[in-house]
C-alpha cells in the first residue's frame, strides 16, 4: 500500500470541502493538520486517510473535489479496517459510511467534538468498527449514523467483537438523505435518535 504522491498545497479540496460541502473550516484544517487530509498531487483529489495503533498510514480514501464529479475509491493495497477516524477520549464511536459525511455531522455538532470518536467505513463493512472496538477499550457506546434509509447489512456491531465488554448501540439518522444534505440544507433539520 503506498499513498498517492501529495500536491503542494489544498486549495481545491480546502474549496471544495469548506465552499461546496459547508465543512467547517477548522475542522478541516485539524484533519490536514493531522496529515489525514491532504489533496494528491495528480488528480487534486481528497484523500482522507486512516492510520494504525502506531501512526502508520494503512488506508486511503479518494473523493473528486471537483463539485460536478463524485468519483470515490479505496486505494488499491489498503488494510480496511483502519479506514479514517479520529480517536476520542471518552466512551463514544460515531460510525459514518463516508468521511464527508463524518466531517460534516462533525461541523453539525461542534461542541467538545474532539472527545469523542468516529469513523468513517468508506462503505458499509463493519471491519473498522471492530478495529477500533479492538483498539479502543473506553469505548462503551457505538452509534450509527448511516445514510436515511440504510442499515447494517449485518446487523448491529455493537455487540460483535467486543471481548466480553458490555458496548451499547443506537442510531442517528439524518433528517434528509446523508448528513451533508442536512449540513448544506437551506432549512434546519432535526436528526433522529433511535436506540
Amino acid at each position: 500500500f503506498v499513498l498517492p504522491p501529495a500536491n503542494s498545497n489544498m486549495r481545491r479540496v480546502y474549496a471544495y470541502l469548506v465552499k461546496h460541502r459547508n465543512i467547517d473550516r477548522s475542522v478541516v484544517a485539524h484533519f490536514a493538520r493531522e496529515k489525514l487530509l491532504y489533496e494528491d498531487a495528480d488528480y487534486h483529489n481528497a484523500v482522507f486517510v486512516g492510520t494504525d495503533e502506531d501512526g502508520v498510514p494503512r488506508h486511503a480514501h479518494k473523493r473528486s473535489a471537483n463539485s460536478s464529479a463524485s468519483f470515490r475509491l479505496n486505494v488499491e493495497g489498503c488494510d480496511p479496517r483502519h479506514s479514517f477516524h479520529h480517536i476520542g477520549t471518552d466512551g463514544s464511536l460515531y460510525v459514518f459510511e463516508a468521511p464527508i459525511d463524518m466531517l460534516s455531522y462533525i461541523t453539525l455538532h461542534p461542541e467538545d467534538w474532539q472527545s469523542h470518536s468516529y469513523v468513517a467505513c468508506c462503505g458499509t463493512s463493519i471491519q473498522p468498527v471492530l478495529k477500533l472496538l479492538e483498539r479502543q477499550p473506553q469505548i462503551n457506546t457505538v452509534l450509527l449514523c448511516l445514510d436515511n434509509g440504510r442499515g447494517w447489512p449485518s446487523g448491529q456491531p455493537a455487540h460483535e467483537g467486543t471481548a466480553g465488554r458490555e458496548v451499547h448501540g443506537g442510531k442517528l439518522i439524518p433528517a434528509h438523505k446523508d448528513w451533508n444534505d442536512d449540513l448544506t440544507a437551506e432549512e434546519p433539520s432535526y436528526a433522529q435518535v433511535m436506540q
